[in-house]
């Protein structure tokens, strides 16, 4: 049977459209924070993988735990925080066999790019000139929770909680002051660089215990075989060079 240049197209077409259709569609829920590497790290393991197709799903840890609690199918969970996943642990979305730390980050303190002053450290943020800040909402990002902590610590959360700005995730956080809309704002040392013309590093705030980011794969997940091939490929040589390039820290 002979096929016209025509039909040898739409035959070709249909076959390509039947592979994309079986190709495996992984489902990543991520830290806001991760969201610029993974996908650069997802387009790497798709080379590498090429049946299957990493769908993200970025937000606050606590906002995507709660996703997954509440029934979202996702497969691969990777959060900011060690908080979060002991969380998805003990409520039975996670082994804790299944968990593995993959890259660090840093708490930072950014302005604007046009502020004309930088504070120094934790205490020149009671200064009238630092009326807004934007923090992370401490009771789903982690981002927010590190900077309560530090806050506390240093005996200033008290007094500065009526100049937070609450942000929805870290990346909101960033957005508010590289539009001038803070005066300042806690963030990761990732975001400040991916922002770098827009914001000014004021700071490094020191954090209780370094900042480490675990993935998992979920219990019951879907595409077991490939969010386990995916996590380990968070901790390949590849995936951490993106990582690290993108401001994060090596473990």
């Amino acid at each position: 049977m002979k096929f016209g240049r025509l039909q040898l197209c739409s035959l070709f077409a249909a076959l390509l459209c039947t592979a994309a259709a079986a190709a495996a569609e992984l489902t990543v829920s991520a830290a806001a924070s991760l969201g610029a590497p993974l996908r650069e790290i997802a387009q790497l393991f798709q080379r590498r993988h090429p049946e299957v197709q990493v769908l993200l799903n970025v937000g606050a840890s606590g906002a995507l735990l709660q996703q997954i609690a509440n029934g979202a199918p996702v497969d691969v969970l990777a959060t900011a925080d060690q908080e979060t996943m002991q969380q998805a642990v003990q409520a039975g979305l996670v082994d804790a066999a299944a968990r593995v730390d993959f890259i660090a980050n840093r708490l930072v303190l950014v302005v604007p790019a046009a502020a004309p002053r930088r504070p120094d450290e934790l205490a020149d943020l009671g200064a009238p000139a630092y009326a807004r800040i934007a923090i992370g909402q401490p009771a789903s990002v982690p981002a927010g929770r590190y900077a309560q902590a530090a806050l506390q610590r240093a005996g200033l959360w008290a007094a500065l909680a009526a100049k937070m700005i609450h942000a929805q995730n870290v990346r909101q956080a960033l957005d508010y002051v590289a539009r001038g809309e803070v005066d300042a704002g806690f963030v990761y040392a990732s975001d400040a660089l991916g922002a770098a013309g827009k914001v000014k590093l004021a700071f490094e705030v020191a954090t209780a215990a370094p900042i480490v980011y675990p993935a998992a794969v979920l219990r019951g997940a879907g595409k077991a075989g490939p969010a386990r091939r995916f996590v380990d490929f968070l901790r390949s040589a590849p995936a951490r060079e993106v990582l690290l390039r993108h401001g994060f820290s090596a473990l």
